[in-house]
């Protein structure tokens, strides 16, 4: 019964997003109030307002989705679109249609190589063991003492949250928690502090790194596209930025679980056991680790894009064997065609001239720089804290990319449009409000230890406190040049 019910909601949504989707692809093009709209730009409206509804209807899965917008938009705004699509109705012009292998390529955009050579170093790690090995030795450095054990359960969560998928880092630091655990009175607030360590360490930590979280991938793809923005931003650029900003709110954090989830007793006896193989395999995926970690960190030295450095974990790993074919399915594939399912959607808005249509129509430059960027922010946080926050870089960053360059000189008091899209891949990663925001939340609710209203007020603490920070310091690096 419940599955049929669940059957006939997703059946509803999904008619009422198609419902939404025809009718902005039917009505006269002066309802947009956008002179000079063609018909492929009405359809790339169309196809935005129902993969948005799509999206935070979760009707389907996210992934599915962006394969459905890529799909869409090769059988209606290409070149290779069916024939009766490519027919003028005589009142409107057609417009520039987007080339077939410009859509297609987005599931191969280098931005998804970025996150390919991620998930297979993240594969590596995980097959040989060296992750829980990394994990145990540096969590053995913090010695006994609740409050110590509960800083390094925060800080080894978040440094493996900038390299591995957010979610197998809590997976994998939960099992490493549940000995701990156990030796914990079951009547302590400590319990549930340990716990929220987790999903904390993981949601902030991947805001370190532009392979940390998708949106900072999202977001850098669009501050680096030659045909956008073209603002050459580095792997090492961001992360210089991003991990001192990381460093602080991890400590804060920390503080504010100690205060609101104090430790009955004040040590604990950690009885960490890692699996590590210490063989060939073992050896090159450190050693490759190292080298593709230190390639990333310092490509504007090196000259070497992050993009093409994330093939070198893929090439040696298949070469050597630690990649087999029955590790592929590993990959988190989803994540990827999410991804792309964004930038085919960026690329709609840029190719067919929607965008500065959008730009002309709308006076940005007489906004408030400051209230843009704080509402941006506040309405990219709170959908990330209902549908996935790579679904909510995807809708939000190309908007807000249209939105920056129609601002103009407007937005130098704030520091330019980067200031805007870091402002927005910042509020995805610090939205935690519901077990549901984020695959680390969810992880951490199934153990069964917290309880939402636990993850809610830590949601709330940590996201006013992270949102005003990043706001301050993206604001200050961006007038002084920093950014």
């Amino acid at each position: 019964m419940k599955n049929e019910k669940n059957t006939v909601k997703s059946a509803i949504l999904i008619f009422i997003a198609l419902a939404v989707g025809i009718i902005a692809w039917c009505v006269p093009t002066s309802f947009y109030g956008i002179p000079g709209l063609t018909i492929v730009e009405q359809r790339v409206i169309s196809i935005f307002l129902f993969s948005a509804l799509m999206w935070i209807f979760d009707a389907v899965p996210s992934w599915a989705t962006s394969l459905l917008i890529i799909t869409l938009m090769l059988l209606t705004i290409s070149d290779s679109s069916f024939g009766f699509m490519l027919q003028n109705d005589g009142a409107r012009e057609m417009g520039t249609l987007l080339s077939y292998k410009s859509i297609m390529a987005t599931f191969a955009d280098p931005i998804i190589l970025l996150f390919l050579g991620g998930f297979v170093l993240a594969i590596g790690a995980s097959k040989t063991g060296l992750d829980m090995y990394l994990a145990e030795s540096i969590l053995k450095l913090f010695g006994n003492k609740s409050n110590n054990v509960l800083m390094g359960f925060i800080l080894v969560t978040a440094v493996f949250s900038m390299f591995i998928s957010n979610t197998a880092t809590a997976a994998m630091m939960l099992s490493f928690m549940a000995p701990v655990l156990k030796s914990l009175p079951n009547d302590g607030k400590g319990r549930i502090g340990l716990v929220l360590a987790i999903p904390v360490g993981a949601n902030i930590g991947g805001i370190g790194t532009p392979i940390g979280t998708p949106p900072n991938a999202i977001a850098l793809k669009y501050l680096n596209d030659p045909a956008g923005l073209n603002l050459n931003i580095g792997f090492g650029e961001w992360a210089s930025i991003m991990i001192p900003f990381v460093i602080v709110l991890l400590a804060i954090a920390w503080f504010i679980l100690t205060k609101i989830f104090p430790f009955k007793q004040k040590t604990i006896n950690l009885d960490l056991k890692s699996n590590v193989k210490m063989n060939k395999d073992t050896y090159i995926v450190a050693i490759t680790f190292i080298v593709t970690v230190f390639l990333w960190m310092f490509d504007k030295v090196t000259g070497v894009k992050a993009n093409v450095v994330a093939l070198i974990p893929v090439t040696v790993f298949a070469l050597t064997g630690v990649l087999g074919e029955k590790d592929l399915p590993k990959i988190n594939w989803s994540v990827l065609w999410m991804v792309a399912g964004g930038f085919a959607l960026g690329l709609a808005f840029n190719g067919t001239g929607l965008a500065k249509d959008i730009i002309s129509a709308i006076p940005f430059a007489q906004w408030s720089p400051l209230i843009v960027m704080v509402v941006a922010g506040l309405i990219c946080w709170l959908l990330s804290n209902f549908i996935s926050n790579t679904a909510t870089a995807a809708l939000m960053v190309p908007i807000l990319t249209a939105v920056g360059m129609g601002m103009g000189d407007a937005l130098i008091p704030i520091g330019g449009i980067k200031t805007l899209l870091f402002a927005v891949a910042l509020s995805a990663s610090l939205a935690m409000l519901l077990p549901i925001s984020t695959p680390p939340n969810a992880i951490a609710h199934s153990t069964g230890l917290i309880e939402q209203k636990n993850m809610m007020k830590m949601g709330l603490i940590v996201g006013a406190i992270g949102l005003t920070l990043a706001y301050l310091m993206l604001i200050v690096f961006g007038r002084c040049g920093i950014l």
